[in-house]
């Protein structure tokens, strides 16, 4: 499996294009805008789009998927359905924030443990509520690497004051779904620069280990963060 990162949007959002090398068969995750330069790659590879995967149903994730899914062909998979009402809303937040977005109905929505197939390449769905209800990262096994949307960035975490966003979810997640790929894994953020699951780790002041034992001192017996409460500020 290979894969090359493309930023889009007026947000600099991190589009994925996947593939499998045997085939040429590619999966694109969150093609949220500025189709041209992610068919400009396809084109240029040679490879045949067969999956266009949402992460989470923001506007710069996917508001460019429905297009996308009506000049390739390509079938579009995703988020979860906690974030259908996000999703239906997908026209009307893009003339908000001036970036073009259609709504869609995929062909699945996805739940936790799903698998995505193109060629030979299989991701493994995992999802991760905390920034949005429906949030999911695909996850490749043998490759070692993570897609992940909003969830987790190099040295900080997702958004989550908004009204689907839940700070205490979104700890969970990121503690009992990501970190628990292992060490070694790279990974791909929705926005800015990738890192490793072993950095965040140990490094990241949010969600890291050192900061996770602050937060349990803080609140004691909410060891699991989903069951504990947000900080006050």
């Amino acid at each position: 499996m290979e894969f090359e990162i493309l930023p889009v949007t007026r947000y600099a959002q991190n589009c994925s294009i996947v593939w499998c090398e045997k085939t040429s068969r590619a999966a694109v995750i969150d093609p949220g805008g500025d189709l041209s330069e992610i068919l400009n790659f396809i084109e240029l590879l040679e490879l045949e789009p067969e999956v266009a995967l949402i992460t989470h149903g923001h506007f710069d994730h996917c508001g460019g998927a429905a297009q996308f899914a009506e000049m390739t062909g390509a079938r579009i998979e995703g988020p979860h359905r906690g974030d259908e009402h996000v999703v239906a809303r997908l026209e009307q937040m893009g003339e908000r924030y001036g970036v073009p977005a259609r709504t869609y109905v995929p062909a699945r929505w996805l739940e936790h443990g799903d698998r995505i197939r193109f060629g030979e390449e299989e991701l493994e769905v995992l999802h991760c509520p905390g920034h949005c209800q429906g949030h999911v990262a695909y996850f490749s096994r043998s490759r070692r690497q993570a897609f992940v949307g909003d969830i987790l960035f190099r040295h900080t975490i997702g958004a989550w004051e908004h009204p689907d966003g839940n700070l205490p979810l979104l700890i969970h997640s990121i503690r009992s779904r990501l970190f628990t790929l292992g060490d070694d894994v790279g990974f791909v953020p929705g926005h800015g620069p990738t890192s490793t699951i072993g950095h965040e780790r140990r490094e990241n002041p949010f969600v890291g280990d050192e900061a996770f034992a602050r937060w349990c001192a803080r609140f004691p017996g909410s060891e699991d963060p989903a069951l504990g409460h947000a900080p006050q500020a």
